[in-house]
């Protein structure tokens, strides 16, 4: 029996059979851990931008995840860029002042006075509410927009309807990207939270899609993967006829579909052909509505969603990759 500090201490017991079980318990959170490695390895270091919006936003449950997921991607050495919209919250706000919302091939149409509105939501609500969110589970998070020191320059941009042009506004478009304080941001350990507004080249201000912003913003930062979430499960195969979602598809068939899908979605997926047509490795849509979707897509075998990949250029060849499901580097 040894002695410690004068007092005889008690005899080392062995392990009975409820701490094996325990034990034995945990295999299971081994087994996920493991799994997480080679993804672990592929990311790290490397840039990935989301896109946040639909319900992953508005629910408290799913709002938290998502800051959990942020926080554990950052704290893995992944560069993580958060890209926000707030259709939502500009809605309701809209309503509140009795102002009714339209939108035209998936685009909301923006008066002076409605993008006055925008921009007050997205940048002095939303953005403030994100970042303090990510920052309740790690001091990382740091919000500005894209008129911060010019980080996009927009054009004013028409939707298309039925292969006519339609004016909607001030909707914009990014033409251009300056990244240099995205990069010093991700360089000091920071996760920049961005606003998706914007100055244009004739002065005015300008409502952005999040989901075009966010793969602009992963083309110039030369990110690895685009993530945008959704409140779908993915891109589905034959909707309304089938529920099945597609895995994986190259962009150029992507291309081809996109005249038979949603007015909802078509940004989305045109967001995801911008990105990999720029040299982003991958853009992947997913269902927002799934506790830690990204952390589910990024670290784990089967992962889940939708992946776009570049087109396959028939005299290329391809490149030795890891499997192109779950962490889908």
């Amino acid at each position: 029996m040894s002695v410690l500090n004068g007092a005889e201490a008690a005899p080392a017991q062995p392990r009975g059979p409820a701490a094996t079980a325990r034990g034995h318990a945990a295999l299971p959170k081994t087994q996920v851990l493991v799994e997480a490695l080679p993804w672990l390895a592929r990311f790290h270091g490397a840039t990935v931008v989301i896109k946040y919006g639909g319900n992953a936003m508005e629910s408290p449950e799913l709002r938290e995840a998502f800051a959990e997921d942020v926080v554990f991607l950052r704290l893995a050495g992944i560069r993580v860029v958060v890209v926000h919209g707030g259709g939502p919250q500009i809605t309701a706000h809209l309503n509140r002042l009795g102002v009714q919302s339209s939108f035209v091939g998936g685009l909301r149409v923006t008066t002076p006075e409605t993008m006055e509105i925008v921009r007050m939501v997205l940048v002095g609500q939303v953005n403030r509410d994100v970042v303090g969110l990510i920052n309740n589970h790690g001091a990382f998070a740091v919000g500005l927009s894209g008129e911060d020191a010019n980080m996009f320059t927009a054009q004013r941009r028409p939707a298309i309807v039925d292969g006519e042009e339609v004016d909607i506004g001030l909707v914009g478009d990014v033409v251009e990207v300056a990244p240099e304080t995205i990069n010093a941001l991700l360089d000091a350990g920071r996760v920049p939270v961005v606003a998706t507004v914007a100055r244009g080249e004739d002065g005015n201000v300008y409502n952005l899609n999040a989901d075009t912003a966010a793969a602009a913003l992963a083309v110039a930062l030369g990110a690895l993967k685009l993530v945008v979430l959704t409140n779908v499960e993915g891109l589905y195969a034959d909707w309304p006829n089938s529920d099945e979602v597609v895995s994986e598809l190259p962009a150029d068939q992507l291309q081809d579909m996109l005249p038979t899908l949603s007015s909802g979605m078509i940004p989305k997926m045109e967001a995801c052909l911008r990105a990999v047509d720029g040299g982003v490795p991958q853009a992947h849509v997913l269902d927002g509505r799934v506790p830690h979707a990204v952390l589910l897509e990024i670290f784990t075998d089967d992962g889940i969603g939708t992946l776009i990949t570049p087109t396959v250029k028939e005299d290329a060849v391809a490149p030795a990759l890891a499997p192109s499901t779950g962490g889908t580097p």
